[in-house]
């Protein structure tokens, strides 16, 4: 007879933890996450180790619809329903469903040898292009031109970085481990909407459900599938690692902007404790309430400086 093992030993100091993020940039689930993914960033020392593994939830290779304009309202209609939950903005219309998520993914995979500051920004402005704006960036050069004017960011070394044999294996190796769940994945608790059971692929295949956080220490690892509140994070942190997560108090709505440079109305409430965003801020109506904008991102956002499909 084998003993039951016990819990983990909990891991003494942050050095070797790693939380792992597998996320789409085109993931409606994920884009609702957001808020509590921003919050969790924030309260993780730098030594906690945060990567983020691009699933590839939208497959280059998957057959065209046979008819596009139903797929459309289809997917329309469940990005709606998932707003429901979320309370994420979506935008008013959707231009089409993305023909594939492996462009916006080796974008925002090559903004990371450009800083967290930009990467995040770059990640951020992705989602923003189906959720926000209806145009999926689902093509490099949709991708690149939905970044314009992040700051800080080298555009052309993007472009080449992008396009490199590194980042292309990069997405490869993180399809490939999206594509290996853990036992925990395939029966998660309930209490969500969406609670993270690992999907079967077309190819018989299962992935992680988008998004899934796996935390890993001394180890022992913990998963915290789907759409799931802060403490949940918090918790399993807390479990491998105790005191490795520290909230940070409350920003203001104006330094919440100045850093964040767009905000929901849920991230201005979970971040400030505000519900109003301070008065420079500028707004964008979305299918689902306002984003608020900096007014130096409104100035280069392409959800107000691009044309839209309808008025191309």
């Amino acid at each position: 007879m084998t003993g039951v093992p016990g819990p983990p030993e909990p891991v003494e100091g942050v050095e070797g933890v790693e939380v792992v993020e597998y996320t789409d940039p085109l993931c409606p689930w994920a884009w609702g996450s957001e808020p509590v993914f921003r919050k969790l960033r924030a309260s993780l020392p730098g030594s906690v180790r945060v990567r983020r593994v691009f699933a590839g939830l939208f497959d280059h290779d998957d057959d065209p619809p046979p008819d596009p304009a139903a797929e459309t309202a289809w997917y329309a209609r469940y990005v709606e329903e998932i707003s429901a939950h979320t309370r994420a903005p979506r935008a008013v219309r959707l231009s089409r469903v993305a023909a594939g998520s492996r462009p916006s993914s080796l974008v925002a995979a090559a903004a990371e040898a450009q800083g967290a500051d930009v990467a995040e920004r770059v990640l951020r402005r992705l989602r923003e292009s189906v959720f926000v704006r209806g145009e999926p960036a689902d093509t490099i050069g949709i991708a690149l031109a939905s970044v314009r004017g992040v700051p800080g960011l080298d555009a052309g070394r993007l472009a080449a970085d992008a396009a490199s044999g590194p980042v292309l294996e990069r997405i490869r190796a993180d399809r490939a481990e999206a594509r290996r769940p853990v036992a925990d994945v395939f029966s998660p608790p309930g209490g969500s909407p969406h609670p993270g059971a690992a999907k079967e692929t077309p190819d018989g295949e299962y992935r992680y459900a988008l998004p899934t956080v796996l935390v890993r220490a001394g180890g022992h690892c913990c998963a915290v599938p789907g759409l799931r509140p802060f403490d949940a994070y918090a918790t399993a942190l807390e479990e491998l690692c105790p005191g490795v997560v520290n909230v940070p108090g409350p920003l203001s709505p104006a330094a919440a902007l100045e850093h964040y440079r767009s905000l929901s109305e849920t991230e201005l409430e979970l971040l400030t404790g505000c519900a109003e965003p301070p008065s420079h801020a500028v707004r964008v109506d979305t299918g689902n309430g306002p984003l608020w904008l900096h007014p130096d991102e409104a100035a280069v956002h392409p959800a107000l400086t691009a044309p839209t499909a309808a008025g191309r």
